[in-house]
């Protein structure tokens, strides 16, 4: 794989640490446990779309755009970083987002990412839940392309074959670290949503034939639906590679037992999921994402799904800023 093949704009703090996570190990007394810092991009204060964007962004200005439009819920991550990436680059953005989740909770309807979007010189108009939200988009970018501008549409988490190199590159960058060390991963676990993280990352490691398996823990769709959409874009990413095929559909897994009432509704698991990682190893989880993904992980350990000794990657996606607009989840909150 030569990603320099394709255009990018350097955003991210690359790359990002590969770190222990002893306490949590030790407290689970399970397999031993690692965590890939995505939420340690720099840019917005990080997450994982900001290696999407860097492909993303790169094709945006090479196509001659001065406006970047993208869609998400309200607390969306993705929304963020795009809004700081455009600023970075000087582009005009708007953002279009779903009230996903019904609430009059003013920390979650104005703080949190949504406060640094706006922070970020992001314009936003919102649509009630339930729509078609790509199509959303583009009746927006059109109406903006009538007065003048030259829009650049992403698709909602930056899930499209381009945003997905940013998690190929993402494969290849936790190869040679672990490679580096010695360290032999048995399993890599993390929260999948849009499916760009899950694609890129499947299709990196197969096309670098690297016998991880990798789970993704689903935080909205259901899993027949959330597998098939993560296959097709990492079949389109291979593609875009210029190997059709390499991907199959045995190496896309997903659980998604771990949804609870819905996307973006933190319950129990989640709750204790962010509180075990900030108490036992002083990292931030989110509540739509992170949270979920890494309540998975710590259930499955308890059930013996993994064994001791093996060795686990926890890919951190980010988020933390969204915990500003989830402070009444917490009963210490007030």
């Amino acid at each position: 794989m030569h990603l320099a093949r394709f255009p990018r704009h350097r955003l991210a703090h690359l790359p990002t640490p590969l770190e222990p996570m002893t306490r949590l190990s030790a407290h689970l007394g399970g397999p031993d446990l690692w965590i890939k810092r995505d939420d340690c991009t720099g840019l917005a204060s990080g997450g994982n779309k900001t290696r999407k964007l860097e492909f993303l962004i790169a094709e945006a200005l090479a196509e001659g755009a001065d406006t970047v439009m993208t869609h998400g819920a309200v607390q969306s991550n993705h929304a963020r970083q795009t809004a700081a990436a455009a600023a970075l680059v000087g582009l005009k953005c708007h953002l279009v987002l779903e009230e996903r989740i019904a609430t009059n909770d003013p920390n979650y309807n104005a703080n949190g990412n949504v406060f640094l979007d706006r922070l970020y010189g992001a314009t936003i108009e919102r649509r009630p839940t339930g729509g078609d939200m790509n199509a959303a988009l583009d009746e927006v970018a059109e109406n903006h392309r009538t007065k003048g501008a030259r829009v650049y549409t992403i698709p909602g988490g930056g899930s499209n074959p381009t945003g997905a190199l940013g998690y190929v590159n993402c494969a290849m960058e936790l190869l040679g670290q672990a490679n580096d060390r010695g360290l032999v991963i048995d399993h890599i676990v993390h929260a999948t949503g849009s499916a760009g993280t899950q694609a890129g990352l499947v299709t990196g490691l197969k096309l670098l034939h690297a016998d991880i398996p990798l789970l993704g823990i689903g935080v909205r769709a259901p899993k027949a639906v959330q597998e098939g959409n993560v296959f097709k874009l990492a079949a389109a990413t291979a593609e875009k590679l210029g190997h059709p095929g390499a991907v199959a559909e045995s190496d896309v897994v997903a659980n998604t037992d771990y949804v609870g009432e819905g996307y973006g509704i933190p319950n129990a698991g989640t709750i204790e999921a962010i509180e075990l990682f900030a108490r036992m190893e002083g990292i931030l989880l989110d509540p739509v994402y992170s949270g979920k993904g890494a309540a998975g992980l710590i259930d499955l350990i308890r059930k013996g799904r993994f064994e001791k000794g093996e060795q686990i990657v926890f890919l951190h996606t980010g988020g933390s800023a969204g915990l500003f607009g989830y402070t009444e989840a917490f009963d210490f909150a007030a």
